[in-house]
């Protein structure tokens, strides 16, 4: 018996034993750890080459990561909130500029450099120190005595040499209706020692510029005590005792007004000037 050729076909088939047809379970959902099954490496990972531009990237990305203030959610340190003290004057903790001279670069007007860092030498604490020469001090009229400014000046020449202190002023000069005040301060080898309110009289404008330089050595005379320049000047006891030794009064008449007043002279040195004549 001759079978056609397509009946021989299909009697095939039917000897032929099927494979199982297995159908994976489909999934209806996704969560989070679901990952797809890794597949067998075909060739050995070859590790690439990131461009500059890429690496530079990465790199800010994982500063910017690990910055505090980058993502709410990262928690805080106690470095994070902890206050830390910074000096706004010198931040990097080094030493106050110096010019050329090696001279340290110091703005006077708000600083209070080298104050109390070390005392003067045995030799400038015999000068500053020294007592009073008697001729030295002068007699106001009411009886106030002084030493002249230049007397001041001198003893710091004497004390520090020319050019080793100076007055530098702390503020602007203030103008009143007859009174100028301006602070200053004492600078010596660089340090600062002392400062005082200086004032002056004026009684018209032109006199104002006078006046205010009179503020600096009135000022001066006041920062000296602070190096025991003249400190008797302000001992009670040294004030009794010279009124008392170098002293004395002698009636003065006013010559327009024909007023009478007593004025205070030193010992043997009763003079006076127009508009004041010795009453006799």
């Amino acid at each position: 018996m001759i079978l056609s050729r397509r009946a021989a076909i299909a009697a095939t088939r039917a000897l032929t034993p099927r494979a199982r047809c297995i159908i994976p379970p489909t999934r209806f959902y996704a969560t989070s750890t679901a990952t797809a099954p890794a597949q067998p490496s075909q060739s050995p990972a070859t590790p690439s080459k990131s461009s500059p531009a890429a690496s530079t990237a990465s790199k800010t990305n994982s500063a910017y990561k690990s910055s505090p203030s980058a993502s709410k959610n990262t928690p805080l340190t106690e470095a994070d909130v902890r206050y830390e003290a910074k000096t706004i004057a010198r931040p990097d903790g080094s030493q106050p500029s110096v010019d050329v001279a090696g001279i340290p670069v110091i703005n006077w007007a708000n600083s209070f450099h080298g104050i109390s860092s070390k005392p003067v030498t045995e030799a400038q604490f015999k000068v500053l120190m020294a007592p009073l020469a008697i001729e030295d001090i002068e007699v106001k009229p009411d009886g106030v005595i002084y030493l002249p400014e230049i007397k001041y000046r001198r003893k710091l020449n004497e004390a520090f040499g020319p050019m080793g202190w100076g007055m530098i002023p702390k503020g602007e000069a203030v103008v009143g209706k007859a009174i100028v005040t301006r602070e200053y301060a004492l600078i010596v080898d660089g340090r600062f020692v002392s400062q005082a309110q200086g004032e002056n009289s004026y009684f018209s404008p032109d006199q104002l510029p006078s006046s205010i330089e009179g503020c600096k050595s009135n000022a001066m005379m006041r920062c000296c005590k602070d190096l025991g320049i003249a400190s008797e000047l302000w001992d009670p006891l040294f004030i009794k005792w010279f009124k008392k030794t170098h002293m004395e009064q002698a009636w003065v008449e006013h010559t327009p007004t024909k007023k009478k007043k007593t004025f205070w002279f030193k010992k043997g040195e009763v003079e006076v000037s127009y508009p004041y004549t010795l009453s006799k």
